[in-house]
Parts: C-alpha cells; structure tokens; sequence
C-alpha cells in the first residue's frame, strides 16, 4: 500500500624523482610571473624611493644637523623637499634610527641666502651636496603605473586567454565555430555487433554504410541515399548506440554534436555555428553529421509566444533547412538526427528531401531483451541458477538503458554480499530496484499500517490470481520499496502489442481490489489507493476518449493530437460540454462496473482474502505459487519472520519457494497493467 529515493583516484605524476625526496617541479609560466611580480615591485619602490625608510624631521632639527656637522649626502631638490644621509644617529635618537632623513616646507619659502648657507655648511662639515631637477616623466610613470598593471592584468588573464581560444577567428570568432566533435573509426570501441534488439534500426542504417563504401553500387540503378536519418524513439532505447555504431563501422569521418550547442545568447551564433558545421563537413565529404537531441532546435516555427522570424531558434532551424536541401546541397554529406519528441519538430525539417526516413527505435521485445542482457552479461561472472530467458521474460517494457543498469546492480549487489558470482535472485532484486527502488526492509512500520498494507495487497494478489485474463501472479510483499509501502507483482507470458477490452476490465478489477478489502475487513478506507484510483481512471478515460471502448459515446476519438497541441492550443476542447458530460458518465460508468465486479469476487472468496492476509503478515512475501497453495487450501510450513528473528533458521518442510525470476511489477502497489499506450 502506497502511503504516501568520489572523485576516482588521480595517476601518480610520471618522470624522474631527485634522490631525497619528491620530484617537484613548478611551471615555466608560474616562475616567469614571479620575476616580473617581483620586478614591478622592485620598479614601484625605486620610483617611490621607498627602498630604504626615511624619517621625517623639522626645520630646527635639520639646522641642528648642521650645525653638529652631522650630514653625510644633502639632495635638494626642485619641489621643496631636502633629503640626506645622516653620519650617524642624532644624540636625542636611538642607536637603530633610520639614517636617512627628509625635511620639506613651500617652495616660496625658501631663498637663495639659506641655500647657500646650507650649502656651504655641509660641504664645510666634510658633506656632500646635490642638486635634483624633477623628472617629469618619471612623474607621469610613477602616476600610471598602477594602472598599466591592472589593464595588463586584464589583457592577460581574459582578452588573451579568449584570443588564444578562439583560434584564428579572433576573440569573438569563436562564438560562430561550431562545437562538433570529429570521431573516426578507431575511436569509438563500439560496432554494429554491439547494437542488438533493433534489428529493423540496425538494418536501415546499414544501407548508410553500404552507400558511403560503395556508392557506385546504388548509383548503378540511379538511387540516392536518403540525405537525411531521424532516430525516434523512448528514451534509453539506443539512438545514441546506434549513431556511435554507425561511426565505428563507416571509415569515413563522423561529426557529432548536441541541438543544444547551436543555442547561444547572442543572436545569430546558431545559425553561423550550424553553417561552420556543413562547410566543415562538405570539405571532409564524404562524411557523416549526427544531431543528438535535433527537439532542442527543430521545434516547430511559430508555436511559442516568443514567435517571429528572427527569433534565435527560427533562425538556427532555417539555417539547418537551408543547408540540407538548399541550392548549395551535397549529398555526400549524410546528416542523422536523434530526438524522443517527433511530434514538436517542425514539418519542413522532417519532409523528403531533408529526413527522408524516419527509423523507430523502439522498446526491445521478448527477443531483443533476450540479446540486450547476453550482451551486458559477458562481463559479469553469472552463476549457474541465472537464466538470461526467464529474466527477459520478467522484463517487459524495459529499455536497454534500463537492463544494462538492472545487470550492473546485481553486479554490484552480489559484490556486497561478497558472492562469487551474480545469481538468480541477485537479478530479481535489481530488476525490482532499477524500476521500483530499494526495499526498505529496515523501514519501521505501525502495526495498524502493517495490517492495512496486508490485506490491500492480498486484495490485489486474489484478484490477480482469480482472473484468467489478468497476467499471472508472481509475488506479492508488503516490504516497503521506494515510496510504496507494498506491492503485487505479475509476470506477463507475453509482450503485449494491443490491449483487450477483456483485459483492461481485469486490469480495473485487480486495481479495486486493495481499495475493497481495507473496507470490508477494517470498515475503513485510507489514502493507500490514491495511485490505483488514478491509475484506473487513466485507464478508463483512454478507453472511453481514444479506444473507443464506450458503449454510448461511440467509436469517435476524443483525445488530444499532439501534432496539434501548440502553446496557442492550450486547453481547448474540440468537442461540447454536452459531450464531455457523456465521456465522465461513460467512464464512471466502466469504473463502477469493474469496482461492483471486483467486490464480489472478494465477498465470494472473503476467507482466502483473510488466510492470505495473515500469511503476508507472517512472511512479509509470497510467490505466486505460495498465493495458489493458499487458495488452494493448502498451508505453508516455512519460517516466517518473527520465527527469524527468534533464531529459528531452518524452513520446515511444506511448500517449496519457486524460483520465478524478474517478474514485471504494476505501478504504484503493483497492482496496475504495463504502461499503456496513448
């Protein structure tokens, strides 16, 4: 019952070590800004004369100097300011006081009689004299100075850094480059013997391959290769594998870049990038462009608020429609483009003559999963329970992103229990982890809350099993994992391309069932079924809307086309209120009919309900198989958990536990059908 989820070690640096201690070596550039740091201060103190301290004195304690005969060096200088070297401290000073000294009052005070005495007093005392014109360059230098540094600092560290980025465009040249990076045939590491579970996909594009190798042999009947490739499909389907498969296998070049890298703040740099990217290409002809994620700009033109013809999306997209089917086309250039979203691209860009083809990539079937987990088992030591069928089987609707992470965390699960292999069960609680997260088994629950979570899922599991047109039951286990609290999980015989009506009204039945056995057996109802009722309700909306499963509003399509839901087409109806009124009535009605049905299959069978519910309370989780035994009227003689926890570890004798791998669990309790479809 759902009541409502390092950094990797750096190499040791390579090169001699001195003798003694560590191999320290610091950068050329990092010394050379040291000494020319060094220098400017150097320069800076020079042209401040602040090398060396020098005190301030008065008037009267310079004459005293004098007349002590204690001056060394005088420089007099233009700006009325005198400066000397005294021959040693003064008598009312310290031993350590600074032996230069500095005396200054207005130029206007100062006459040419105390000059010359001055003068002639030092040099009597054995001094020396000098005069210092002041230096008006050495003035305007020492004023700038700060200044120069800082505007160095900036050309430096930013204009010269982004010029030295930029390459030969210059600075803001590099705005307009595109950022496509150049993958040849030895830098993948991934082949078309890689790619398995589309086969379809993977034989279209090999008509590329054959074409860029062997062109003659196309031309020979005057055919020409589709100028472009759409991917399409779910996500982690393997659009992006294929591409990297294309590249490995074609010697040619392969220039890859994301939709997103076009889009920049400055108008007009994804048009100029996407231009770059075709002109790069035509000189490396015959080449191959992939557009991964084309939604992010080939959305449709004029959907969006912001609409106009110089909007910077448009203008990308028009420049991308120019360059494949253009005056200036060159149809050794073959572009492939990757998106999830189709049905938001804009109808020139997926026309012939621009994307001839669109190949769908879709989830891998029964056989496909089959080849998907061979090919991510061949570097996982397997054990000898796993069997690769039975857990395809369990699979369904799962990506290949999804299987690839299911085999790595039951790598990862047997490598915490210290296994030596990865097991049967190792793959069943990844399975149950990648698409339902991790079972809370330490989760402290309210034993009112155990007991209602008990018989909700029990309620699930009977009709689930009661049902012929229902997938078979696997397990069911009221262990919290991720934010459910307990779940029912069916093992489907089958892929299912198309839904019965048959088995949707099953579907709604199992659906009802949690939400009835908390009433019958509490008198109370809980916000447990939230998720089922919206689940139900899904489901009987697209039976009425879409499927045309409605008995009185007839076989006409009520559902939104998202070919023509634009951000203009907001929540507008193609068909009355008086309409819409009938399609609640009629798929309210199909509710209440699978809610009355699954009631009385539970008020028929009320004391199974009840047996399978202590059972679940006793053992936490049962197999399909358990559940059956119970319906049966059999018991089961295994520890349950308490029994556990007091030490009893053996199972006794009684029904044997099967061994039923990745079972497909329904949504929320688990008591949902697969994803459908619309």
């Amino acid at each position: 019952m759902s009541d409502g989820n390092g950094s990797s070690p750096q190499p040791p640096a390579s090169g001699p070590k001195r003798p003694g201690g560590p191999n320290v070596k610091m950068s050329r550039n990092l010394i050379s800004w040291l000494v020319l740091l060094g220098l400017a201060m150097v320069l800076v103190a020079l042209l401040n004369n602040t090398l060396l301290p020098a005190q301030e004195i008065t008037i009267s304690e310079f004459k005293a100097l004098i007349h002590d005969e204690n001056v060394k060096t005088l420089i007099i200088k233009e700006d009325g300011v005198i400066e000397g070297l005294m021959k040693h401290p003064a008598e009312n000073q310290p031993a350590t006081a600074p032996l230069q000294f500095k005396v200054s009052y207005p130029r206007e005070a100062i006459d040419n009689d105390f000059i010359n005495q001055t003068v002639e007093a030092v040099r009597k005392g054995g001094g020396d004299v000098k005069y210092e014109k002041q230096n008006q360059f050495v003035l305007l230098l020492v004023s700038m100075l700060p200044w120069i540094l800082i505007f160095g600092f900036i050309w430096f560290f930013i204009f010269r850094q982004l010029r030295n980025a930029s390459g030969p465009g210059g600075m803001l040249g590099s705005f307009g480059r595109s950022r496509h990076r150049v993958t040849h045939k030895e830098h993948t590491g991934v082949t078309f013997a890689d790619v398995v579970g589309i086969q379809e996909a993977k034989e279209e594009v090999q008509e590329i391959i054959e074409f860029l190798k062997a062109p003659k042999k196309f031309q020979r009947l005057g055919a020409r290769i589709p100028r472009g490739i759409l991917l399409v499909g779910p996500p982690g389907c393997g659009k992006t594998l294929l591409a990297k498969a294309i590249a490995g296998e074609a010697d040619v070049p392969f220039f890859s870049i994301s939709g997103s890298d076009f889009v920049e703040m400055f108008v007009g740099v994804g048009a100029s990038r996407v231009r770059d990217l075709f002109k790069q290409a035509k000189e490396n002809s015959p080449c191959i462009i992939f557009l991964d994620e084309i939604d992010a700009v080939g959305r449709r033109r004029g959907a969006s608020f912001g609409g106009g013809g110089h909007d910077e999306r448009e203008q990308t997209l028009n420049a991308i429609l120019v360059e494949m089917d253009g005056f200036d086309t060159n149809s050794q250039v073959i572009v492939i483009a990757a998106t999830n979203r189709a049905d938001v691209l804009d109808p020139a860009l997926i026309r012939p003559g621009r994307f001839d083809r669109q190949v769908f990539v879709p989830l891998p079937d029964l056989q496909g999963r089959y080849e998907i987990l061979k090919v991510h088992m061949r570097k996982v030591k397997l054990g000898p329970t796993v069997d690769i069928k039975r857990c395809a089987r369990g699979t369904p609707m799962f990506s290949g992103a999804e299987l690839a992470a299911m085999v790595n965390e039951a790598a990862l699960i047997a490598t915490m229990h210290n296994k030596e292999y990865v097991d049967q069960d190792d793959l069943e609680e990844a399975r149950d982890k990648v698409r339902w997260g991790r079972a809370k088994k330490s989760a402290v629950v309210d034993e009112r809350d155990r007991k209602i979570t008990a018989y909700h899922e029990a309620g699930h599991a009977l009709i689930q099993a009661l049902e012929r047109e229902a997938d078979p039951l696997h397990k069911v286990s009221i262990i919290p994992r991720g934010p459910a609290g307990g779940a029912t999980f069916s093992l489907p015989e089958r892929d299912r391309m198309v839904y019965t009506k048959g088995y949707l009204m099953a579907t709604l039945r199992v659906l009802f069932g949690g939400r009835i056995a908390e009433q019958v057996f509490f008198n109370e109802i809980s916000s447990g079924a939230a998720m089922d009722i919206k689940q139900a309700t899904d489901i009987a909306r697209n039976m009425v809307r879409e499927w045309g499963m409605g008995e009185n509003v007839g076989l006409v399509f009520y559902g939104e086309d998202p070919m023509r839901a634009g951000m203009f087409d907001l929540g507008v109806r193609e068909y009355s209120e008086k309409t819409a009124e009938s399609i609640d009535i009629e798929t309210k009605k199909i509710l209440d009919e699978a809610h009355n049905a699954a009631n009385r299959i539970i008020a028929e069978n009320r004391d199974k309900l009840e047996t399978l519910a202590k059972a679940l309370l006793k053992f936490e989780t049962l197999s399909g198989e358990e559940v059956n035994a119970i319906l049966r009227g059999e018991s089961l003689e295994r520890a349950g958990v308490a029994d556990l926890l007091d030490g009893i570890t053996e199972p006794a004798v009684g029904v044997a536990r099967p061994v039923r791998v990745n079972p497909t669990a329904r949504p929320e309790h688990g008591s949902g059908p697969l994803p459908l479809p619309g």
